[in-house]
Formats: C-alpha cells, sequence, structure tokens
C-alpha cells in the first residue's frame, strides 16, 4: 500500500510530515498545520536569521540608538518631502527614493551604513531604497515597520502633525 498526502507519495516527503505525536493517555495525533512541513536544521535556521539581521533592524534598536546618541548610521526616510514634513522619524534625513543616485550618495563617506524607512509594510518604498543604495555599492538596512512600526512603539514624530502619518507620498 502507498500512502500519499496531498497526493504526493510518502517516500517523496520529509519522515517528520508522517510522524505522529502521543498526547497524555496514549493517544496518535496527526500532525499540525505547524508541522506539516519540518523545521529547518539549527544550522539552516541560524544561517537565515544572521541573513534577515544583516539586511534588517528594528524600530526598537533604531530608536535606543538615535536616542543615546550612538547612531552609527545614516537614517533615511525614503517618503516624498511632504509626507516627511508632516511627521517623520526624528533624526531622520528625508530623501525619496526615486532621488537616490551616485550623485546624491556621494555626500557620505564609503562605507557609511544607510537605514531606510517608508510608511510601513503596505508600501516597497524602503525596499526601492534598498535596492537602489545596494546596486551604488553602498550597505543598507531596511527598519521594519516604518512609520507604522515607529507608531506601534509608541515612539514620538518630528514634523508639523506629529501623529501617525503613515501615508507614503513616494
Amino acid at each position: 500500500m502507498i500512502l500519499t498526502l496531498m497526493g504526493i507519495p510518502a517516500a517523496a516527503q520529509p519522515r517528520r510530515m508522517w510522524r505522529r505525536m502521543r498526547v497524555p493517555g496514549g493517544t496518535a495525533m496527526p500532525p499540525s498545520p505547524v508541522t506539516d512541513t519540518p523545521p529547518a536544521t539549527p544550522e539552516q535556521a541560524l544561517a537565515h536569521f544572521a541573513r534577515r539581521l544583516s539586511l534588517e533592524t528594528d524600530c526598537a534598536d533604531v530608536q535606543a540608538a538615535m536616542k543615546g546618541g550612538a547612531a552609527d548610521f545614516v537614517l533615511l526616510d525614503v517618503r516624498g518631502p511632504t509626507a516627511f514634513a508632516r511627521a517623520h522619524v526624528p533624526g531622520a534625513l528625508n530623501l525619496p527614493h526615486r532621488q537616490i543616485d551616485a550623485a546624491r550618495m556621494a555626500a557620505w563617506p564609503p562605507g557609511t551604513l544607510f537605514v531606510v524607512y517608508c510608511a510601513g509594510p503596505h508600501c516597497n518604498g524602503a525596499d526601492r531604497a534598498a535596492l537602489r543604495l545596494a546596486g551604488l555599492g553602498l550597505p543598507v538596512k531596511l527598519m521594519l515597520g516604518g512609520m507604522t512600526g515607529w507608531a506601534d512603539e509608541g515612539f514620538p514624530f518630528a514634523g508639523t502633525a506629529r501623529d501617525k502619518a503613515a501615508s507614503c507620498a513616494c
């Protein structure tokens, strides 16, 4: 008898998919949606999360660095100037992602780390900025959450509105 799961022969599936857990009393439980796909090995997870942290930072880490005066990066708000004027992360510079080019970036010393953010997870302006910066050979990290994440953390904004102004306008 050939066992299949979702039409895939058992021999072609990871063994973990077929492992059943035992609950108190010895009853076998089918795998959950969490364990249907086996987890990565610890070595794979280590490489994956190290890579993510090399490309991303979070609002709390940016805020702590900016507040403590230990900012060893340039924080770029890559939204349009109107959105930036209304509200932005204190200490950020405004450079819309469409305006990032070699001439503008030459103002900073080689090796300067740029941290970019946009409106939030619903906008890809920060990704576009990061792509441009990396394409210019510059180190870059994305601030997860952008303006939305900053507001969710309860951190204050600078600008005329000083509220959760997460409009993109990029």
